[in-house]
């Protein structure tokens, strides 16, 4: 009896949906997070059984899927609900670049898209050598803020993305543990001490307010402050680890990168290679 490939996949994230449609494999898609926005026909087309730590799980069950996919021990109470209801479930638990293009992988290979996948991976890998390559020096000091009460700082693969870009991630530390709780900044001061040239806010789900980070007390002497060089990139552009980080996320870093070195006094460079969207 011929092995069968899933064909009704419920996605409780953004990143496995918007794989799925890039390796052209969306018609196995019966399900999706209502966070999903990425791409926009998938909300029209899908309908939608999750947040991101709940779950309809009636819903999911009634579409009666052949695979459920989730990222993160954040969704492991819905995985485990589902498995005990008899359902497949995959959980990727991915944090980094090279974790993201794994996941990928893994995804296309679970789906038999392997040449489209493999295509998909190129197009990031090579995105990813553009950024590399045209990053120039001084490399400007960074603080992302995914969180603005508390602060927290950026995750492993957006600190890695900063890094490629061609900026230096003020809390690398903080950005090797998984967890949001772990990468709390605990003393706001510390921000103060490290001198950011560049700010980058990305509240899940909420707009940035650059006027609230700029009044925050004694941030007003920050070098990021002193030349206005607050910026916001969307969450569904650097917070999904998918196609968006490597492609408009990294996109948005660069052109951040370029801005900060086109600032008066400076040079006016080159502009960037392109990044493919």
């Amino acid at each position: 009896m011929e092995a069968r490939l899933p064909s009704r996949i419920v996605c409780l994230t953004e990143e496995t949906t918007e794989t799925l449609y890039r390796i052209g494999a969306a018609d196995r898609i019966v399900g999706i997070s209502g966070f999903t926005v990425r791409p926009p026909q998938a909300r029209k087309e899908k309908p939608r059984v999750s947040a991101f730590t709940s779950a309809r799980i009636d819903r999911i069950l009634a579409l009666s899927p052949d695979l459920v996919l989730g990222f993160s021990d954040l969704q492991a109470d819905i995985a485990q609900e589902l498995i005990r209801a008899g359902v497949s479930v995959m959980v990727f638990n991915h944090r980094s670049v090279n974790g993201i293009l794994d996941m990928m992988k893994t995804l296309g290979a679970l789906v038999g898209a392997l040449e489209p996948t493999e295509a998909l991976i190129a197009e990031c890998r090579a995105n990813l050598a553009r950024a590399k390559r045209s990053a120039r020096a001084p490399r400007p000091r960074v603080y992302f803020e995914e969180w603005d009460s508390p602060q927290i700082s950026a995750i492993r693969w957006v600190s890695e993305l900063i890094e490629i870009a061609g900026g230096q991630d003020i809390f690398p530390e903080l950005a090797q543990c998984p967890d949001g709780k772990s990468r709390i900044i605990t003393d706001p001061e510390e921000v103060i001490r490290r001198q950011p040239d560049i700010i980058i806010g990305s509240w899940c789900g909420k707009k940035f307010r650059p006027e609230k980070v700029a009044a925050r007390p004694g941030w007003s002497g920050i070098p990021a402050v002193k030349n206005n060089a607050l910026y916001e990139i969307k969450s569904a552009e650097i917070l999904q680890p998918g196609p968006a980080a490597l492609s408009d996320g990294l996109l948005r870093l660069c052109t951040i990168m370029d801005t900060w070195h086109t600032a008066p006094g400076q040079p006016v460079p080159n502009p960037r290679p392109h990044v493919t969207a």
